[in-house]
């Protein structure tokens, strides 16, 4: 049968080739790898012009009819670097990071993970309106910041709040964002959770999935015209990658040989669609090849392996001005919202397994006991401390005002157009007349 895809390797710098790590690589031309299938029977051509030459594929004739299955390999394998008990598997593969770059991938996670119990609650008591919890995730969101340069961009989807909280992105900014308050740097614009940061070069997030994926590659050729150095992630989930904007990002990527990592958290579900009902092939890092993509596949619950993925990734990206694929494995142990209830479509025993089995804090934490780096008493200091940093920035934001309702009108147009401007005045008659039935007082003069 004939086959158009072939196996390689990653070159993991100064080790060698790894054992764990596996990339599906099809580049055409002179780049592309090919394998034909054993039993297939190659005809021997006498000169080139018995050899194919369409422009729209690198390829050679067979004289036997043959559709490809569509599952021709076993599967892409899942890099990972530790265990569940949070063990170096190949001593080869262990990115050697200081205690201090460990202990702040732990951090940042379980604070994540605080700022999540408390937000959640307060949507559920009615002081914000809505909220998207990380629970399960947050290996994902930290190994690969932790792998980037702090100038690199980021287009996240809206579950990525780890790459912020890596980056410092002050608690009080996380706060008075979903809370639309006069510090919020949207200015209350926005729904809850679309955080957006241009010091940290994180581009404010928008609710239509998928839209950020060509925006990401637009950025990333920009990047490469003007010899930036500088690498574009863009981050969405296995549901997005159904949408349109998917298959246009990942195709201008590679024809265009833009410096972007694609970042797929494949974590079960699109909301209530699960994987099995969302693709018949094997998963997103199996469409890379069709693309021309270098791509691979790994354990999200694994920091260390989202490291090293992210961190190998970004070095080629940049120095070979070429799209990256990366799958991270995880699971999605929240609702996809506070406007879902899980339950209904599946189990609390599933929900339970990843939640108490396969935790990328849990594992982290295995490590870093292992190493002699934490102990219990500092765990119970440290969450102390972290449940105190985030209710001292929540009751903060509950505090202020939201901002002035003129501020709907601004920061469109540097000069407003008539119609906006009589949009603006009616608004202001409106509230003249009505402003009893409003809780103006809530609002910054």
């Amino acid at each position: 049968m004939a086959v158009a895809i072939a196996a390689a390797r990653v070159w993991w710098p100064n080790r060698g080739l790894s054992q764990a790590a596996l990339l599906l690589l099809w580049r055409p031309g002179a780049r592309g790898l090919a394998r034909s299938h054993p039993h297939r029977q190659q005809q021997q051509f006498s000169s080139l012009d018995d050899k194919p030459q369409f422009p729209g594929a690198s390829a050679e004739f067979i004289d036997k009819l043959e559709f490809i299955q569509p599952n021709v390999i076993s599967g892409i394998p899942i890099y990972r670097v530790m265990d569940r008990q949070g063990q170096i598997i190949n001593p080869s593969e262990d990115p050697h990071l200081p205690k201090e770059k460990v202990l702040k991938l732990y951090k940042s996670m379980t604070l994540l993970n605080t700022m999540d119990r408390i937000l959640y609650e307060s949507q559920r008591q009615g002081r914000i309106s809505f909220y998207m919890t990380n629970y399960g995730e947050e290996g994902t969101h930290v190994g690969s910041a932790a792998a980037l340069d702090n100038t690199d961009l980021v287009f996240g989807q809206y579950r990525e709040a780890g790459v912020l909280m890596y980056r410092d992105y002050p608690l009080e900014l996380f706060m008075a964002q979903c809370y639309g308050n006069i510090s919020d740097l949207g200015k209350g614009r926005q729904m809850p959770v679309h955080y957006g940061c241009k010091e940290r070069h994180f581009v404010t997030i928008s609710s239509p999935l998928a839209t950020q994926i060509p925006q990401a590659v637009g950025a990333a050729y920009a990047a490469k015209r003007a010899n930036a150095n500088r690498v574009v992630i863009c981050y969405f989930g296995e549901g997005a990658a159904s949408e349109g904007d998917a298959h246009a990002g990942f195709n201008f990527a590679a024809t265009l040989e833009c410096p972007i990592i694609f970042f797929c958290r494949n974590n079960g579900y699109a909301i209530s669609t699960p994987t099995s009902e969302q693709y018949r092939g094997d998963g997103i890092a199996a469409r890379g090849p069709g693309y021309g993509i270098m791509s691979i596949r790994v354990d999200g619950n694994d920091v260390f392996a989202v490291y090293n993925a992210t961190k190998e990734a970004r070095r080629r990206a940049v120095a070979e001005n070429q799209p990256f694929l990366i799958e991270a494995m995880t699971y999605r142990i929240g609702h996809h919202s506070t406007s879902d209830d899980s339950s209904a479509y599946r189990s609390v025993d599933e929900v339970n397994y990843w939640d108490k089995q396969d935790h990328p804090i849990s594992r982290l934490r295995h490590y870093l006991l292992s190493q002699g780096w934490w102990d219990e008493e500092q765990e119970k200091a440290w969450r102390k401390q972290s449940r105190k940093k985030v209710m001292e920035a929540f009751e903060q934001a509950e505090r202020k005002p939201k901002p002035n309702p003129n501020l709907l009108f601004s920061d469109v147009y540097q000069e407003m157009p008539a119609q906006l401007r009589k949009q603006q005045e009616s608004l202001a008659r409106h509230l003249q007349t009505y402003g009893e039935h409003y809780p103006l007082e809530h609002f910054d003069k």
